[in-house]
């Protein structure tokens, strides 16, 4: 496998998990708007080193699960269990009345790189997240655990992660009206993305004991 797959894959995956309207993107939109482009892209680029780290983490972590295929396919049953349980919550949420919450208000301005690492750290959703996408790539010979590949996903997590947190703070403003339209059906559209997932991870299960000696 050559460098571009690598870093395609990790850009990719990285671009994607962030793009979804969460605290830290739209912590750093807010930041461009109050404070200008040039400490919310501090701010960004404390975020992504963290995200980096994480990534290097995950992926390490997820090399040791790889040459286990028993763990693996105890992950996958887990995660269909807690894609389909995040399904059936985040529908049950869509169907309340939701009250209106507080803004993000951001009362230190010494440092704003700080700040973003400190937001990314308290985030460990990326850990197990990068874990799944590279042990289901993996299987799919899409992924290396090779020291070359690995960097190379890992640098791309990163640029693909600073691309994500520089499209809120460069198009925010033309993209309020829709941003809240997205926040308003957020659990419907997050629903909707696990449901697919458990399905594609359901069927994936079935496959293995099927083709199982």
């Amino acid at each position: 496998m050559g460098y571009s797959l690598p870093l395609f894959l990790g850009f990719l995956t990285a671009s994607a998990g962030i793009t979804p309207p969460g605290l830290i993107n739209m912590t750093a939109a807010k930041v461009g708007v109050t404070e200008g482009r040039t400490r919310a892209l501090i701010f960004a680029l404390g975020a992504t080193i963290v995200v980096l780290i994480q990534t290097f983490v995950a992926v390490v972590f997820a090399e040791f699960i790889d040459r286990n295929p028993k763990i693996i396919i105890l992950l996958r049953e887990i995660g269909f269990a807690i894609f389909l349980a995040l399904t059936l919550y985040f529908f049950y949420l869509g169907g309340r009345i939701k009250e209106p919450k507080a803004e993000i208000k951001l009362h230190s301005k010494r440092s704003r790189f700080f700040l973003g690492m400190l937001l990314s750290a308290l985030n460990f959703f990326p850990i197990p997240f990068y874990v799944f996408i590279s042990v289901t790539l993996a299987s799919y010979n899409l992924f290396s655990f090779t020291n070359p590949f690995i960097t190379c996903f890992v640098i791309g997590s990163g640029f693909g992660a600073f691309f994500a947190f520089y499209c809120y703070i460069a198009f925010f403003k033309r993209m309020e009206s829709r941003t809240e339209f997205i926040l308003k059906h957020m659990n419907y559209i997050i629903g909707t993305l696990t449901g697919i997932v458990a399905m594609l991870t359901f069927f994936n299960i079935l496959e293995y004991y099927w083709n199982a000696p």
